[in-house]
Parts: C-alpha cells; sequence; structure tokens
C-alpha cells in the first residue's frame, strides 16, 4: 500500500511541476545561509582564530602563523563538519510552513469535495 502512495505522490509532483520548486526552496534557503556562514568564516577565520589563540601572540615567527593556520583550517573543518550534519534538520526547520502549505494543496487537489483536514497544532 506505502509503494502505491509513493507512486501517486509523483504522478501528482509530475501534473503540478510548479509545487515541486516550492518543495525544494526551503533547501536553497538553507543552502544558502550555510554557504554565506562557511565564506564568513573562511574570510574572517584567521582573526577568530588569532582571537582564540592570543596565549601564543609571543611565539616566534613561523610557529605562530603556523598555529594560527592550523586553528583556522581546524574551525573551517568542525564547521563544515556541523554543516553537514545538521542540513536536514535546519531545512525541515525552515521549511515547515512550506510544507504545511504543500500538504494542504495536495490534500485539497485530490480530496473530492476540495477541502483539506485541519489539526490545529501549531509547530
Amino acid at each position: 500500500m506505502g509503494f502505491t502512495y509513493l507512486l501517486s505522490g509523483q504522478r501528482w509532483v509530475a501534473r503540478h511541476g510548479r509545487q515541486y520548486g516550492f518543495g525544494l526552496l526551503p533547501g536553497l534557503i538553507t543552502l544558502v545561509l550555510y554557504v554565506a556562514a562557511l565564506v564568513a568564516l573562511a574570510v574572517w577565520g584567521y582573526d577568530l582564530a588569532s582571537a582564540i589563540t592570543s596565549f601564543a601572540d609571543d611565539w616566534p615567527s613561523p610557529w605562530l602563523g603556523l598555529f594560527r593556520g592550523f586553528v583556522t583550517a581546524l574551525l573551517f573543518a568542525l564547521a563544515l563538519l556541523l554543516a553537514v550534519l545538521s542540513f536536514t534538520a535546519v531545512t525541515l526547520l525552515i521549511g515547515q510552513p512550506f510544507y504545511e502549505a504543500l500538504s494542504e494543496r495536495v490534500d485539497r487537489s485530490v480530496s473530492p469535495d476540495g477541502t483539506a483536514p485541519e489539526s490545529g497544532l501549531p509547530l
């Protein structure tokens, strides 16, 4: 029975292509936000590493730069890992109103009387 629902949902999407783009919008918004945050970290990461490693200000020249470069790369790698691990959760959080509206449109289009059930529950 579940596979039948999958196929009928795919047919609905094929007939309503514009709604497919509406469903992808939260993922695009999240992607833009994450890319902006990672670009900001790439631009100002060395300054952040300098603030974090202020204890190393008196180190000799090559070691200070190498250490802060390593800390900058580590911060970026950790931010990238966090972005990968949290992307789906943030997309679903941002997309909840979008998906709710899309669900109502689907319910109205497949319902014989053109109505959609309402739960009245908040996010």
